[in-house]
């Protein structure tokens, strides 16, 4: 083999190696989690602008966003890194795996939440960052590291770290906090116990082998199953108040949390007597459920 030719597998080999290690980090920082909380904040922003609001403005809280919701989620693989290694789902998770250190992933975790915090305080403003840390102090402090190996009910008031990007989202463009933002906040934190819970009852093996408290591994799949029943009520009840009586969104917006609500039912009511599929599906459908209330939410406050 010629000089030439190895030297040019070793570049392709440490290419490699380094594309194989920028994807470990972003794994650490739990994406699909993040894609959602910009989900909302995008909306939230949308609505406070009636519109699409400064590009500039846009792209910087985003990117605020993104980075705070990754490093949030690294530290929470952080400080999880022990349970882990425990369940199937999450053992191939980078720090489990030993692709990377507690050590790196905690640097890792600090820059990204620091260059957040400076985004959002001089390219957007001090309302807005001080929002977003506090979402991710709660998330890690509160949610992680206090709730989550102490009490079946984490999820429950853990989820208002998960509402917190649409306070965010508003105050990015108004400079403070507005009615449809804290109707989303509400929205955000009665969708999380069903979605979740639904997620845990395929994998509540899991969860009871690594002695964290889920709600199904503690009171039973049947009463877990009620209670996602409970708040699929209580949050279609949240998002039609918003149209009567708080009137804070319109016709618009009424008529799309009707049709989701109703399917949302559907779904949690269908899983009272079905197995490990119609959990699957829930959890499926309440990820679209959450896009699709935000897309009526947007389209009402522009439209109206």
């Amino acid at each position: 083999m010629s000089v030439s030719v190895r030297a040019e597998n070793i570049s392709q080999s440490r290419i490699a190696a380094f594309a194989s290690r920028l994807a470990d980090y972003y794994d650490l920082g739990k994406p699909r989690i993040m894609y959602l909380l910009l989900i909302t904040t995008a909306a939230a922003m949308l609505m406070a602008a009636k519109g699409m609001p400064p590009l500039a403005l846009f792209g910087w809280t985003m990117l605020g966003g993104a980075l705070a919701a990754m490093s949030a989620g690294t530290l929470n693989c952080v400080y999880d890194a022990d349970i882990d290694k425990l369940m199937r789902r999450t053992q191939s998770r980078p720090i489990p795996a030993q692709r990377i250190s507690i050590l790196a992933a905690t640097t890792h975790a600090v820059v990204m939440g620091v260059l957040s915090f400076s985004i959002f305080y001089f390219r957007v403003n001090p309302l807005a960052a001080w929002l977003s840390l506090a979402g991710n102090v709660y998330y890690v402090g509160i949610y992680t590291m206090w709730l989550k190996r102490r009490t079946p009910q984490n999820i429950v008031i853990g989820g208002a770290a998960g509402a917190i990007p649409p306070l965010v989202g508003w105050a990015a463009v108004t400079h403070a906090i507005g009615g449809p933002a804290l109707g989303l906040f509400a929205i955000i934190f009665l969708w999380t116990p069903p979605h979740f819970w639904a997620l845990a009852l395929n994998s509540e093996n899991d969860y009871a082998k690594a002695a964290i408290p889920m709600l199904p591994n503690v009171v039973g799949e049947r009463r877990t199953k009620r209670a996602i029943v409970a708040y699929t009520w209580a949050l279609v009840a949240v998002t039609l108040a918003l149209f009567f009586p708080l009137h804070v969104l319109g016709a618009i917006y009424f008529a799309g949390a009707v049709m989701l609500g109703g399917a949302f039912i559907v779904y949690a009511v269908r899983l009272r007597r079905d197995g490990e599929a119609a959990a699957r599906a829930l959890f499926r459908f309440s990820l679209l459920y959450l896009a699709l209330i935000c897309a009526f939410m947007v389209i009402d406050r522009i439209v109206s």
